[in-house]
């Protein structure tokens, strides 16, 4: 005979016994039965968003591996513009066009 297992027991008993006593308040069984089933769903909603907030940042790659990025830089004395999509840090050093260092560039979304 298996055990049978609850994902998350508190949940489960904090709508049981808001249930229990809905039921004792004289509330209709099928009203009951609505709530105590939008109740389950909203906490279990809420648990899952707090869970996906509680996951730590993964760790950065290695020195020296390259990352993605999307970086323009304009030159200020030409107009000349570069999008640095790859890089080995993620805040990149500005490349130098007309023997000065290129503008970062404030991206407009």
């Amino acid at each position: 005979m298996q055990r049978l297992s609850l994902k998350h027991p508190v949940i489960v008993g904090v709508v049981v016994l808001g249930s229990a006593a809905a039921l004792v308040a004289g509330r209709p069984i099928v009203d009951v039965a609505v709530a105590a089933v939008i109740a389950y769903l909203v906490l279990r909603v809420g648990v899952a968003i707090l869970g996906g907030l509680a996951h730590p940042l993964p760790e950065p790659p290695p020195p020296g591996e390259l990352r993605k990025v999307k970086i323009t830089y304009r030159c200020t004395i030409c107009g000349a513009e570069v999008r640095m999509t790859i890089a080995p840090a993620e805040d990149p050093e500005p490349p130098r066009h007309c023997q000065e260092d290129m503008e970062l560039v404030a991206p407009i979304d």
